[in-house]
């Protein structure tokens, strides 16, 4: 299987790791990774002062990718509900497509519409398989419990038909449990990150994004997983600054799935990027190695 990389404007400026485990782990599940030049913002930013220039830079990122007839793996929660949403108003709404294709006639591209944007749960869960990620796993983490956290924006809104059930999504964790680890359900198991009002509201966002690492800390977990370079960025990332927004003193490991299925398959540290992680993991990998 061959997909069109592409990583957004986060993850080639600041979450390194998310890309560095991306290319170590999902090449040897039997997925060929291809980057394509001329990739672009996804236009999630300029939405809502320029409706048309977020469906062209959206239709772009896709146009290039069907250019080169693969479907397209954005690594982004938030690159990939843009995508999506762009691909549903394309073709429903009237004059939307040939208005978007005159533009990047420009360019010499042209969308169709004819190619998938896969979410990197949905690869691994639904095309991979919980079979093979089984039979990958050559470490068990056997009585090490992980709380998941999907993001918003791989699950809503429901009409775009998302990822996975937006009131009960468990693709995530039943991932996290194919490595043989514990995955439960929690109050708080959808709450928001706060990534939407950190630019905003920061001091909110903190709080939110504190309140929620102080809760499962509370509920005895092992750490947190995430899929989405914005989501981590607040868990990770944030967390000491989260910390200090509701008087607590937070060290939850934080890392990716595919850093998680990387250590089970039995790569060392390095090859994933773990030493970017800004949360204590080193005392989570000491209790998978």
């Amino acid at each position: 299987m061959k997909l069109a990389l592409y990583l957004g404007c986060l993850i080639p400026t600041e979450q390194y790791a998310y890309e560095i485990s991306t290319r170590e782990v999902l090449p040897r599940l039997g997925v060929d990774l291809a980057d394509l030049k001329g990739f672009a913002c996804c236009g999630t930013p300029v939405r809502s002062i320029n409706s048309l220039g977020w469906l062209y830079l959206s239709a772009r990122v896709m146009a290039i990718a069907e250019e080169a007839d693969l479907d397209l793996l954005p690594l982004c929660n938030t690159c990939h509900l843009s995508l999506c949403t762009t691909r549903d108003t394309l073709q429903n709404v009237d004059g939307a497509k040939t208005k978007v294709n005159s533009l990047l006639a420009d360019e010499g591209l042209k969308y169709e519409g004819n190619h998938r944007v896969w979410h990197v749960v949905e690869l691994l869960h639904d095309q991979i398989g919980l079979e093979k990620i089984r039979s990958v796993a050559k470490r068990s983490l056997k009585d090490v419990k992980f709380a998941s956290h999907i993001g918003c924006h791989a699950i809503r809104p429901n009409e775009l038909g998302r990822i996975d059930n937006p009131e009960n999504p468990r693709k995530l964790d039943e991932l996290i449990e194919a490595l043989g680890a514990e995955s439960p359900n929690y109050p708080e198991r959808l709450d928001c990150c706060g990534y939407a009002l950190s630019l905003t509201r920061p001091d909110t966002a903190l709080s939110m994004t504190g309140e929620k690492v102080k809760t499962l800390k509370e509920y005895g977990f092992h750490g947190l997983i995430t899929t989405c370079p914005l989501c981590h960025r607040m868990y990770d990332a944030k967390q000491s600054e989260a910390g200090s927004a509701v008087g607590a003193s937070l060290n939850l490991p934080v890392l990716y799935y595919l850093q998680l299925l990387g250590l089970t398959m039995g790569l060392n540290e390095e090859k994933l990027g773990l030493a970017l992680n800004q949360t204590p993991v080193d005392s989570l990998i000491s209790e998978i190695l």
